[in-house]
């Protein structure tokens, strides 16, 4: 068979950075249509790599029948609806982290895919990450006997993105740090730890630094600039506990806190060794041996984990494999962080059947 005809519906950062570049270094991919509501926007990314027709209307490429595969990398309100529309239209899809606004959305999409019978996986991309799989296969082959609790640390200084637009608008974003980078760490730990099934979830989300728009003092601000006249009612600043079937998670994560240190890792607790991972980067092995205290750090050489993630999508669209990323695993984290909202909203803890 030739190579797969796909489609980017949204060409802001996210596309223009990973999936386009990616597609275009893959040789079985073959880039039909960037699409973007600003066609100006389109027409950049088409002139910027070279591949693809610019329209504005994501419709052209339901209608068209040559097109098998389609990446959705635009804000989270449109995952759901474009995801369903696509997977509807016969399209194979990769839709952007997180998988929705609301668990309630996830299972739209998940319902969707089971109808359609077309693929349906989620950007946590994180999953392809080579550190994280040599992780996952020391936990698998018992390396670090009984992993019985993990914590997740997600906390930087003040550095909420684009204060007052989208970013920070729940009815466009569904939530905040949580949402926004809480859903990468989540997923890595559930990958790890073989997705199990989340039972009770105890958390509590704030919105503070950023709710005075006008007088917020930062560090930087990506998807900036600010909108001291926007909106501002997400989450900044999250703490949880979550006690699945196997271990239990804890975890607290800021976009913004008044503390001056950004700590992004995660903390695998084993009854023979630990690690301790630095999102995006090495991680470090914990343990004893013959009465001494030993650690040790892993090397190896790691590749593009985006580049990973579609090559995947892409075999997956031939030969129908059942990928790590399928909504059917990446829909626990979705529970999760709504469940974390909820008992946050609720202040109770949310008991999930």
């Amino acid at each position: 068979m030739g190579k797969v005809k796909v489609a980017v519906i949204g060409c802001g950062a996210i596309a223009s950075s990973q999936h386009i570049r990616a597609y275009g270094n893959n040789p079985n991919a073959e880039i039909q249509y960037l699409c973007d509501i600003s066609l100006e926007r389109a027409e950049a990314a088409v002139r910027e790599f070279g591949c693809g027709q610019a329209i504005a209307d994501y419709r052209v490429i339901l209608e068209d029948p040559e097109v098998e595969a389609v990446s959705i990398c635009t804000p989270n309100h449109l995952h759901a609806p474009l995801s369903i529309a696509c997977l509807r239209a016969g399209k194979h899809v990769l839709c952007e982290k997180p998988a929705a606004r609301t668990y309630a959305e996830a299972l739209e999409m998940q319902q969707a895919q089971r109808e359609s019978g077309k693929a349906l996986s989620i950007g946590v991309v994180n999953r392809y990450n080579d550190g994280v799989n040599v992780i996952k296969g020391m936990i698998d082959a018992g390396e670090l006997g009984e992993v019985y609790h993990v914590y997740v640390s997600f906390r930087a200084h003040r550095s909420i993105p684009g204060l007052g637009g989208p970013f920070t608008t729940k009815a466009i974003a569904g939530g905040g740090a949580l949402i926004d980078w809480g859903v990468h760490f989540l997923d890595l730990v559930m990958y790890c730890l073989g997705d199990p099934l989340p039972r009770t979830v105890s958390g509590q989300a704030y919105s503070k630094l950023g709710a005075d728009l006008a007088n917020y003092a930062y560090v930087d601000m990506w998807a900036g600039p600010p909108k001291p006249d926007g909106t501002y009612d997400v989450d900044d600043f999250v703490t949880a506990l979550v006690r699945t079937e196997g271990p239990t998670i804890s975890l607290n994560g800021a976009w913004a806190q008044n503390i001056g240190v950004q700590e992004m890792y995660v903390d695998f607790l084993g009854d023979k060794a630990g690690i301790r991972l630095q999102y995006g980067q090495d991680f470090k092995i914990y343990g004893a041996s013959n009465g001494a205290l030993i650690e040790s750090t892993p090397k190896l050489r790691a590749s593009d984990m985006f580049q990973n993630e579609i090559g995947a999508f892409l075999r997956s669209v031939r030969t129908g494999e059942k990928l790590p990323s399928h909504i059917d695993a990446a829909i626990l984290t979705s529970r999760i962080i709504q469940a974390i909202y909820d008992s946050s909203e609720q202040r109770k803890e949310m008991i999930l059947d």
